[in-house]
């Protein structure tokens, strides 16, 4: 029972912080354990995140697909320096990610940090969710810091 009254107060929390993602996840989740489909929980926790970053490259190749970036588009990245900021973020990003990936397998437990961060990022800072291994990453350099600054 107490997993359906957190999931409800996260409905709650995402409809007031106005997280349609938050609220529709909790909903989903919530509609699975009430029509007894508990057995599909494992299979969503440990293949939703590739499900997720599946959509998530489909939505941003969509422009290549439909041939809304030519390849002066391409050239024009690799000239100038905001083309050159957007390589480095991309490629920063995916390195924190993959630090975040292995901050996951060693303490599985952080996530729970890791969601109730994000909701609070959510709701009073206007944040957007992009997922548990960029907050796992973050996550990681901060501890990493913190360890080397002698804590």
């Amino acid at each position: 029972m107490a997993g359906e009254i957190v999931l409800v107060a996260l409905i709650i929390i995402g409809l007031i912080g106005r997280s349609p993602i938050i609220a529709t996840a909790a909903c989903l989740l919530l509609a699975v354990k009430l029509i007894h489909l508990e057995r599909f929980l494992p299979t969503i926790e440990r293949r939703g995140l590739e499900l997720g970053l599946l959509f998530l490259t489909l939505s941003v190749l969509v422009p290549f697909a439909a041939g809304k970036i030519q390849t002066k588009d391409i050239t024009t990245i690799l000239t100038t320096w905001p083309g050159w900021l957007a390589l480095m973020g991309g490629a920063a990003a995916t390195y924190i990610n993959g630090k975040g990936l292995d901050l996951l397998r060693i303490d599985p437990q952080i996530i729970v940090g890791l969601v109730i961060g994000s909701i609070i990022g959510i709701v009073f800072m206007r944040g957007v969710p992009v997922g548990p291994l960029m907050a796992a990453g973050i996550t990681a350099i901060l501890y990493k810091l913190f360890k080397l600054m002698g804590g």
